[in-house]
């Protein structure tokens, strides 16, 4: 080999190297469904998870490929080490599939370290006679379709009442925000099947003076849930639609406490990062905000760095904190970590204008929401 060959040879070493070193390896997911025989001759199968590919969390997005009339399947590459988690649906959360009698799944999950093949076997569909655990309780009352002319998507709206708002009609009420509206009082509109029970564990704070009485708004999520829940021009026209025209809409409907004072946001994994951003961009509208399981980590940190080079005056909010340990919970706790210590920086102090909870077992999911929602009610709320 001579001079000239050997520095070619070199130099496409080099840059062999340095591409697979800059370059994250992909890796294959193969999904394949077998599914059952009471599956309509006619429907369509769907994968729903957590990238662009596998639907970005819309259950009628992501079509997979029909090999006969019992077997469908999907396949895509994801960098090495991506962690994938997705579901299986025929077009829509309210028929998933089920594998497990009466029993909602929790996401598959997977990590992606090489080519991978699943194979899924459901026994039927979330629409063939599921029977859902619980319930509403209290009164609910329900808009539809609500529009912004900045948002190219209509949602659903919520309100939940206290038990006294139909017997006191002087009385006047502090309002709660909460993102993900359809999950968080009904199961059977809840994506997994079960929801929040904050109407539940509210109703019981209340009776038990725990806490003060509360309207609770909850406001759906749309296809655009992702942009809408983060730091883009879609979160901030989804936070002037509820600042500037929900917000008033509602004050003018019900007996509500308009003040900043009795306006609180709460949220969880993008809706708890959402919710943190509402009270920081208004925080003379929301003095309160409950960030469950949040997504702090999402676009290369952009709120933790934005954050930290924070130099004005100190806000005059409260923020709740809290996370799990498991699953998805693991990958947040970082930026649930960074957050605290960033705050803390920032003159907040626990027990006063700032809570934390590590809460270590739960995964990322709302039963462990229900399970500890009555933390930030409490630390917002509390008598």
């Amino acid at each position: 080999m001579n001079r000239k060959t050997r520095a070619i040879s070199t130099l496409i070493f080099l840059l062999a190297a340095i591409s697979s070193s800059s370059f994250p390896q992909q890796k294959e997911l193969a999904v394949r469904v077998a599914v059952p025989s009471s599956t309509p001759r006619d429907a369509n199968i769907f994968i729903v998870g957590n990238y662009t590919s596998l639907g970005a969390w819309d259950p009628g997005t992501a079509m997979m490929n029909r090999e006969n009339d019992s077997v469908w399947s999907f396949r895509s590459s994801f960098d090495e080490g991506s962690h994938l988690e997705f579901k299986i649906t025929r077009g829509s959360w309210n028929n998933e599939a089920l594998y497990q009698p009466g029993i909602i799944p929790a996401n598959v999950v997977v990590d992606l370290k090489s080519d991978t093949t699943v194979v899924l076997r459901p026994i039927s569909w979330r629409d063939f006679g599921f029977r859902f655990e619980g319930g509403i309780t209290g009164t609910v009352k329900y808009y539809r379709g609500l529009k912004s002319p900045a948002l190219t998507n209509a949602r659903d709206v919520i309100v939940w009442l206290p038990p006294s708002y139909e017997k006191e009609t002087s009385k006047r009420y502090p309002v709660l925000y909460m993102h993900d509206g359809q999950n968080i009082v009904d199961p059977s509109t809840s994506y997994a099947g079960y929801d929040w029970r904050v109407d539940e564990v509210a109703d019981s704070l209340i009776k038990a003076s725990s806490i003060d009485e509360i309207i609770i708004v909850g406001i759906y999520n749309t296809q655009d849930r992702l942009p809408e829940y983060s730091d883009t021009p879609l979160g901030k026209a989804y936070a002037d639609f509820v600042v500037h025209t929900l917000k008033p809409m509602l004050d003018s409907a019900y007996r509500t406490l308009p003040d900043r004072k009795n306006t609180a946001v709460m949220g969880s994994s993008m809706g708890g990062l959402i919710s943190f951003l509402f009270a920081w961009w208004y925080p003379d509208v929301f003095s309160k905000a409950g960030c469950l399981s949040s997504a702090f980590l999402v676009d290369s940190n952009k709120i933790l760095t934005e954050l930290r080079a924070y130099a004005g005056p100190k806000k005059g909010i409260r923020i709740y904190l809290d996370d799990g340990s498991e699953g998805l919970e693991a990958r947040l706790k970082p930026g649930y970590d960074e957050m605290v210590e960033i705050l803390k920086s920032k003159g907040y102090v626990k027990g006063v204008d700032l809570e934390y909870f590590y809460d270590e077992g739960a995964g990322h999911n709302e039963r462990a929401w229900a399970r500890r929602v009555w933390r930030p009610l409490v630390f917002m709320f509390g008598k």
